[in-house]
């Protein structure tokens, strides 16, 4: 089986041929370009619930979720009128408005050790201002971070795992400079011991750990019992700061985050996308004391002229007051555990090794054998085979991101029959995966 789909589509054809004219590589973010399954990218014409609409006329299942922030699925009523609302008020004060301390509540009063919270607009710009401010709470310059965990394309943080237990960090992007990726230090994820030899090592240098809790750049990996919880006693013991970035996990997988499940309490959070319902929303919480030191109570200096924008914060309102309905959570968690459970049913019985999970609105999808417990492990799946995968999904109807290391996303707006679509495209997949 070839990897590039086999349907053409002359529209999206046509406007690639424009936007590359224009646009980088034409696109505006570099995993739209499909370079990691082959191919060329399919244009949108428009989103609406579980579904969405190329320019081509085709409709698909819709698996990306705008990569996790459609969890009501899209353009929701509630949601749309919301927008429409705000809009007609003004896209844009440059001011302080009464969305943000509303936003802010809600937020707050589910993230446990929270207690003030500054909204950016990108989840780089908040794991970036979240380090800034440990470096300057713990008077301390270096991070440490784990091998496939994604915190945005901030310098410090865009490193990718050296060899050794303990590998000082090496640039993952040209225009990093040596002297920056070198502050990052490099663990396995779910491998406390590695980070316990860095942090006896370093620790007296180290401002803070930061990690994804649930893993969600690798696939989806879940921690390992103790893994995060020993992180917490790591940081106390050397006195760095534990920054939980959930840009993808909050109001995900529950009502607050992830470290709602697990009960570990970080200094800081970084939250995005869910909170903004598909508009450019992130924010970092912590506690007062330690939020206080950010400009203007205190000397750590961040601003951005669209923080807080009004149309954003009511649209983060109203995603999650539909996210706070009783039974939400549990009504995404069976869905997505269901069809995790199908896919890896379909897969045995065409005899093709498939790692899947589900937890809330995330699901893991991997070829490959269990366990996965870090970025080595996803490595060494098959992604010459999900490039296949892919393109037989797409050309089925199911729009799935295109690379083996992305999570998949479910929405609240995902039936049975959406369900049940992806579940007979996959089978029908497979079965060409093996000829």
């Amino acid at each position: 089986m070839d990897g590039a789909s086999t349907i053409r589509r002359p529209n999206s054809a046509s406007l690639f041929d424009r936007a590359a004219n224009v646009l980088v590589g034409g696109v505006s973010s570099p995993v739209r370009a499909f370079k990691a399954v082959g191919g060329r990218p399919v244009f949108v014409e428009r989103m609406n619930g579980p579904h969405v609409y190329d320019v081509d006329g085709r409709r698909y299942v819709d698996l990306v979720g705008s990569w996790g922030t459609a969890i009501v699925g899209h353009a929701h009523p509630d949601v749309v009128a919301t927008v429409q609302r705000a809009a007609a008020a003004g896209l844009s004060f440059g001011a302080c408005c009464a969305a943000e301390a509303q936003l802010g509540e809600r937020i707050l009063s589910a993230i446990p050790g929270a207690d003030r919270i500054r909204f950016v607009n990108s989840g780089t710009e908040a794991a970036m201002s979240a380090l800034r401010l440990a470096r300057a709470a713990t008077g301390r310059s270096r991070v440490l971070k784990f091998a496939g965990c994604y915190h945005g394309h901030v310098d410090a943080l865009l490193v990718a795992a050296g060899s050794g237990a303990a590998a000082f960090g090496i640039p993952d992007s040209a225009g990093v400079p040596p002297d920056v990726a070198a502050s990052t230090l490099i663990a396995r994820y779910n491998d406390l011991p590695d980070v316990r030899r860095i942090m006896d090592t370093h620790g007296p240098n180290i401002a803070a750990i930061i990690v994804e809790p649930l893993a969600g750049n690798m696939g989806m990996i879940r921690p390992v019992d103790g893994f995060l919880s020993g992180l917490r006693s790591l940081c106390d013991r050397h006195g760095s700061l534990l920054i939980l970035d959930e840009i993808i996990t909050a109001f995900r997988v529950t009502w607050g985050g992830y470290q709602n499940i697990c009960g570990v309490t970080p200094d800081i959070t970084c939250l995005g996308k869910t909170i903004g319902g598909g508009l450019p929303v992130a924010a970092y919480a912590g506690s007062r004391a330690l939020m206080e030191q950010i400009s203007p109570t205190g000397p750590v200096y961040q601003a951005g002229t669209l923080s807080g924008n009004p149309v954003a914060m009511a649209t983060g309102i109203a995603t999650l007051d539909l996210c706070r309905r009783d039974g939400f959570y549990e009504s995404l968690h069976a869905r997505s555990t269901a069809l995790a459970s199908a896919l890896a049913d379909a897969a045995s019985a065409h005899s093709i090794p498939l790692v899947t999970d589900a937890l809330g609105g995330m699901m893991g999808f991997a070829f490959g054998r269990p366990p996965l417990r870090d970025f080595d492990d996803v490595r060494g799946c098959d992604h010459q085979r999900f490039a296949r995968f892919f393109h037989a999904m797409l050309d089925r109807g199911v729009w799935l991101p295109p690379s083996g290391y992305e999570t998949w996303f479910l929405s609240a707006a995902h039936d049975d029959d959406s369900v049940a679509h992806v579940v007979d495209a996959a089978s029908e997949s497979f079965r060409l995966l093996n000829t």
